[in-house]
């Protein structure tokens, strides 16, 4: 199927590649294994899972000589995006009758949860690859600069035309949610004030490192000013890109491996969770939010001492 974004857009996309994903594709089987089987020691059920052809992925408990029957009715279907990705078959014959609904609850709250995780490792695999998708027919069609365009000189993260061309693909592939993520670097102009551009420099370049190494391969992480940095995150989960920032934030006030430098951010976190939205719109919103956060922490308690550590050398 040509998947090219001229020919079928990204809402379209995810209603039909669906059919293309079993139960190995959405989940960790081990993961899976793991939580069923705690369900199932609980009550003293047998719990079989299947995918939607009936092929077994997860069997807890006797079911020898049981065969799935996709046709037959199941206890239980895991529908995906409005399609059925797997079978849960359960057994009750050793749950005393007394625990039979507590059972049947706890089950149907399973399954709502695996059609929950199910749908987010859904979306964020075809979020990644229609955006990379559309990358490769922008360059076919010679839309773009070389690569090495791309990246921020002095970091190697993108640079600000870049990362703008970037938010105009998510634009269009109407990829919803986005977090937003603006980074600042605390008393920037401090160092470069005291001691040059080269320790200067290295402060951003080492911020840059920590923002790539604590993130996942699909974000977008790009430098938009001298010591200004924004990070997009397709298809963010709950609470994803604030456990991000904490890890950012954290990996900076550890950093001891310099005498001068103690890097510290400020971020500010915004969602675009319209398709509607543009990305740019949310730029300012993600601004504001980090000037607070910026308040708040040059006003904890030590902060002054620690940016200043260089000066006492």
């Amino acid at each position: 199927m040509d998947m090219q974004y001229e020919k079928l857009s990204f809402e379209k996309r995810v209603k039909e590649n669906i059919r293309n994903y079993t139960i190995r594709n959405l989940f960790s089987v081990e993961i899976l294994t793991e939580y069923l089987t705690e369900i199932a020691e609980d009550y003293g059920a047998g719990i079989l899972l299947a995918d939607r052809h009936g092929e077994k992925a997860v069997i807890i408990g006797d079911f020898a000589g049981f065969e799935p029957d996709a046709v037959k009715e199941p206890e239980q279907r895991l529908r995906i995006e409005g399609r059925i990705a797997g079978h849960l078959y359960v057994s009750y014959e050793k749950v005393a009758a007394e625990r039979r609904d507590a059972a049947e609850k706890r089950i149907g709250t399973a399954v709502r949860l695996m059609e929950a995780w199910g749908k987010d490792a859904y979306m964020h695999r075809e979020a990644v690859a229609f955006i990379d998708e559309l990358e490769i027919d922008m360059e076919k069609g010679g839309r773009r600069n070389k690569y090495s365009a791309k990246e921020d000189v002095l970091t190697g993260v993108f640079n600000k035309n870049y990362l703008e061309s970037r938010m105009q693909v998510l634009d269009r592939a109407k990829v919803a949610p986005v977090a937003v993520i603006n980074v600042n670097i605390n008393d920037w102009k401090f160092v470069y004030d005291n001691f040059g551009v080269e320790k200067s420099d290295s402060l951003i370049q080492l911020v840059a490192s920590i923002l790539l190494k604590e993130a996942q391969g699909e974000y977008v992480i790009g430098r938009i000013d001298g010591d200004v940095f924004l990070v997009l995150i397709p298809m963010a989960q709950e609470g994803e890109a604030e456990a991000y920032c904490g890890r950012v934030q954290a990996a900076c006030h550890s950093y001891d491996e310099d005498d001068v430098l103690a890097p510290s951010v400020a971020v500010g976190i915004v969602y675009k969770t319209n398709v509607e939205e543009s990305l740019s719109d949310k730029l300012s919103d993600a601004e504001y939010e980090m000037y607070m956060n910026k308040l708040e922490i040059k006003s904890a308690p030590g902060y002054q001492e620690r940016v200043r550590k260089g000066l006492q050398k």
